[in-house]
């Protein structure tokens, strides 16, 4: 067995495309080995600024010889048949095998060199090769179909054992020389082989590994801020940056001024990472401290300290930049910034930013009136909604988009805004992903679950829904966001109702709107025709011309309108619903919950407060695992079997038999009348726990039911009766549960 080497040398990689190209490549190579019935033992894959390598242990030294065989007609087939195979397979009548009357072409391939397989297999993945962004280079540039690659490829080396791979590329040939460090040793180097590739390399001061030069800017990094008494910001994304900039990382501290510790901490270290690829650091009482980390990519005679220099002045000339914009912004209180939201379009079919703002002010101030956000004060909520985007126009957020809320948080506390609207103003986009902090405070989490329910229903509304892998406007991630902020505050949020009121918003705008122009009525509705009526039912008794809110009322009066002219979206509601559902399933599912479990819950049907099904699901897959669990649900499926055999559909209307009933019979009556009540109360209670247990009683008396009982009796009373009392049995199961969705 013996491995094989390959190096493609170029210019400086992007660091962030580095991963990427290194899992490719590995697929790539396996494939192109497989065409030829290859496989190496382990392949191991480095990727840096300007190389990018693949090592394959284990490889043979030749494939093996191979015997083809394709069928073909029988013998006594027409003849047409038969030259149409032999055209097909480049054979002879006579070189066909016959085999139980039927025809066969066997062809032997005999076994080539893998250094063959090889010569043809690189050219091929070079230019096949999926960089995210490529280019052309050199005078053979000016045609479309010369070689790309990220950028200029220099060199290539193959080598199979100590032996080069001869192919050419785009006029590069293969061999066995590289060049180690740009500055340390520019040098060419011969390489061996790859068993010495990466000390070779090492040598050169060139650390091929990727996950060796992370290790050793996370480790320096960190140490060098605890010899100087701080702590590292920790930023796992930055270590791989940096390694993916650097082939010899040798961290360095540097400080900056402490007078730009005045700008928000967010700002400096976004400013440092972003513009510099610097870490910041912490102080012992845990504030950002005036230190950074930056990477050099040389061991420089004087230790660094020039380097040091040097990236502290460009570092202040960025902080400077920054605490320009935050000072200017400090200027201009929100409020004042609020009607340039005019100008930015949030959806060409869903309007401005602005009226955005005023659709989730609505809302949010609803959801405190009603009680959905407990302890949330109404009028703040409506405040944090107005403010929350303002700061999409200050140049701060115009210079770091990263910080949109965040610095909304600050201005607004710094102009004297409430607490609790600096702080919902602060983080009213969260959760934003996956792990993130789900807001707790009361007009936060107002304003948070206005804001994304508003985008839900827009989107759904104009019918801009995700389709397949695409989620231009995270609708999934804003599902999921929603899903996150009512069940960790418990929120007894009822989305059918809540979706209504955000349709109300909706409409209150759109009509606003075609009362004073045709045109945006159109857009939001498609429906001219009906904007004279609208305005009559403004003007009327029923609809008094007034445009304020009473959010104490289940149905105002623009409500009403849209119920008269039947302009309330329903389709939308549904589709939302759905699509909660679907999100929904997904999440349990990845949080380790049976989704045959999520599906009975969810067949229900009609059931949207969250915490709720939450709770059905959790009492359900703690209950369907334990014996009586698993032998309720037996009987529930021989009884569901049975109904379904019989059309039995839906609660028969039971009724107590005339003639006596068997005792089994008698004894599933008796414990029916005891559980179904207890059932009953505990899921009012929403006690589901309680509620299983009550369904387990019926356990042994439906085993014995069908172990004594005849159901399809000869008497049609009986056999009405008892069908009747199966379908007793499956609605009283299905007060928690549809449990023909459970397997087992």
């Amino acid at each position: 067995m013996t491995d094989f080497l390959l190096e493609l040398r170029s210019e400086e990689i992007p660091a962030r495309m580095q991963a990427g190209a290194r899992e490719n490549l590995a697929k790539l190579f396996a494939a192109e080995l497989a065409k030829a019935g290859l496989s190496a033992g382990e392949v191991v894959t480095y990727a840096g600024p300007r190389r990018l390598a693949l090592i394959a242990k284990g490889l043979p030294s030749a494939t093996e010889a191979v015997s083809e065989e394709v069928k073909g007609p029988r013998a006594s087939a027409p003849p047409q048949a038969l030259e149409g195979f032999l055209r097909k397979t480049g054979l002879t009548r006579e070189q066909l095998t016959e085999r139980d009357g039927v025809l066969f072409a066997i062809t032997e391939k005999p076994g080539r060199a893998t250094a063959e397989v090889l010569a043809e297999a690189i050219p091929a993945i070079v230019r096949a090769f999926p960089w995210p962004k490529s280019m052309r280079w050199g005078a053979e540039s000016a045609s479309t179909e010369s070689m790309r690659w990220v950028r200029p490829l220099h060199a290539i080396v193959a080598l199979f054992g100590g032996q080069v791979v001869p192919f050419e590329i785009a006029g590069i040939t293969s061999g066995n020389v590289t060049r180690g460090h740009r500055f340390h040793a520019p040098a060419e180097i011969v390489l061996t082989g790859a068993d010495t590739y990466v000390e070779q390399l090492r040598a050169a001061k060139v650390l091929v590994d990727q996950d060796e030069r992370a290790a050793i800017i996370r480790e320096r990094a960190s140490a060098l801020a605890a010899e100087a008494g701080l702590e590292l910001v920790e930023d796992e994304g930055l270590v791989a940056e940096n390694a993916g900039l650097t082939e010899w990382p040798v961290p360095l501290l540097g400080r900056f001024d402490e007078a730009y510790l005045d700008v928000p901490p967010e700002v400096i270290q976004l400013t440092a990472r972003v513009n510099q690829k610097y870490f910041v650091c912490r102080s012992a009482d845990g504030k950002l401290a005036n230190a950074f980390v930056c990477t050099a990519n040389i061991e420089a005679s004087d230790g660094g300290a020039k380097i040091v220099e040097g990236n502290g002045k460009v570092l202040a000339a960025r902080l400077s930049d920054a605490r320009f914009f935050y000072e200017t912004d400090l200027k201009t209180k929100l409020d004042d910034l609020r009607p340039k939201l005019e100008k930015i379009v949030f959806h060409e079919k869903l309007g401005t930013v602005a009226d955005k703002v005023e659709r989730v002010a609505k809302l949010a101030e609803w959801l405190a009136s009603e009680g959905i956000v407990p302890s949330c004060d109404p009028a703040l909520a409506r405040r944090a909604a107005e403010l929350a985007k303002a700061d999409l126009v200050t140049g701060m957020v115009g210079e770091f988009p990263e910080l949109q809320g965040l610095m909304g948080g600050y201005y607004a506390a710094a102009q004297g805004e409430d607490p609790a609207v600096a702080e919902a103003v602060r983080d009213h986009y969260k959760p934003v992903g996956q792990g993130d902090d789900v807001p707790a405070a009361p007009v936060t989490v107002a304003v948070a679950l206005a804001d994304k329910l508003d985008t839900l229903f827009g989107f759904f509304l104009m019918d801009l829904t995700p389709t397949g892998s695409k989620d231009p406007f995270a609708l999934r991630r804003a599902c999921i966001g929603l899903s996150d902020l009512i069940n960790l505050n418990a929120l007894r949020l009822p989305l059918s109702l809540v979706l209504r009121q955000v349709a109300f918003t909706y409409f209150l705008k759109a009509v606003r709107a075609g009362c004073q122009e045709s045109g945006n009525f159109q857009k939001m509705f498609g429906d001219l025709s009906r904007i004279e009526e609208i305005k009559n039912h403004i003007k009327s008794p029923e609809g008094p011309l007034q445009w304020t809110v009473d959010f104490n009322a289940r149905e105002t009066w623009a409500l009403h309108i849209m119920m008269r002219l039947n302009l309330n979206d329903d389709a939308a509601i549904e589709k939302i619903l759905n699509f909660f559902a679907d999100r929904l399933k997904v999440q349990q599912r990845e949080a380790g919950v049976r989704h045959d479990l999520i599906d009975a819950v969810f067949a229900l049907g009609g059931e949207d407060d969250l915490v709720r099904l939450f709770a059905r699901v959790s009492a359900l897959q703690a209950f369907v695992t334990t014996d009586d669990g698993i032998n309720l649900l037996a009987g529930y499926k021989r009884a569901a079997n049975i109904l379904k055999k019989e059309g039995v559909e839906g609660d028969q209307g039971w009724t107590a038999p005339t003639y006596t009933p068997e005792p089994a019979e008698a004894d599933l009556i008796a414990a029916l009348d005891a559980a179904e009540p207890k059932a009953a109360e505990a899921v009012q209670a929403e006690d589901f726990e309680a509620a299983m247990a009550a369904l387990a009683s019926l356990r042994a008396p439906i085993d014995r039911f069908f172990d004594d009982v005849t159901v399809n009796d000869a008497d049609p009373a009986k056999r009405a009766v008892r069908l009747a009392l199966l379908a007793r049995v499956r609605a009283a199961v299905h007060m928690v549960a549809d449990f023909s969705r459970i397997e087992g």
